[in-house]
């Protein structure tokens, strides 16, 4: 029997990537995944999510003060991989976690940002779902409007790595497949806000 018999028959293999590098530059330089959520640190509740949506393997790419997250918040079972060029923007995080996830077998990776909490389980379940093969390029949206999370399939990842620049992220293959983007509509179930400036940070309360 072929090693990757349960790969071929099983449910896909779709991983979790989850952006949790950031510095939090606008909030007084309070590194994102360690803002308090629920009485725990905010990357956290991200992996929760990640997990009770379906997402396996799931892979954690920190940065900023990236010593003191893996002490303070719980990751078991969790990939994580520091990215030390975080500084650079979300694209550097970007290709550091796509390259983290080469040889795990997942078909696809499903690509969520820690700054996100009114994204919950549901949304990320409804995004997975649209998956179809490893070409898949598909987006939640919110009001017909482009946001995360975003599930590449695995054969686009090396152009995606080679075009992540600044904050960019994976906005140039998105640009140059926008034809082929399938949007999931999630505003009826999730709220796509970001925690950017301190007067976001009453939505963590």
């Amino acid at each position: 029997m072929p090693a990757n018999n349960h790969a071929q028959t099983g449910p896909p293999l779709i991983a979790g990537l989850l952006l949790a590098a950031g510095g939090g530059r606008r909030l007084g330089g309070r590194p994102k995944a360690l803002l308090p959520y629920r009485g725990r640190p905010l990357v956290e509740n991200a992996v929760r999510v990640l997990r009770e949506a379906g997402c396996g393997p799931v892979h954690v790419v920190l940065g900023a003060s990236a010593a003191e997250v893996r002490e303070r918040a719980d990751l078991a079972g969790c990939v994580v991989v520091d990215n030390p060029d975080w500084a650079q923007g979300m694209g550097s995080s970007l290709r550091v976690g796509l390259t983290s996830l080469a040889g795990t077998g997942a078909r696809a990776a499903l690509v969520s940002l820690v700054d996100q909490p009114g994204i919950g389980p549901a949304a990320v379940a409804r995004v997975l779902a649209a998956y179809r093969s490893p070409t898949s390029l598909v987006a939640a949206a919110y009001d017909g409007e482009r946001g995360h999370p975003v599930l590449f399939g695995a054969d686009r990842w090396a152009d995606i790595a080679a075009t992540a620049t600044g904050d960019k992220g994976a906005r140039v293959h998105l640009a140059r497949h926008a034809g082929e983007l399938m949007l999931v509509e999630c505003a009826d179930i999730a709220e796509a806000f970001d925690i950017d400036t301190p007067p976001d940070l009453a939505r963590l309360l």
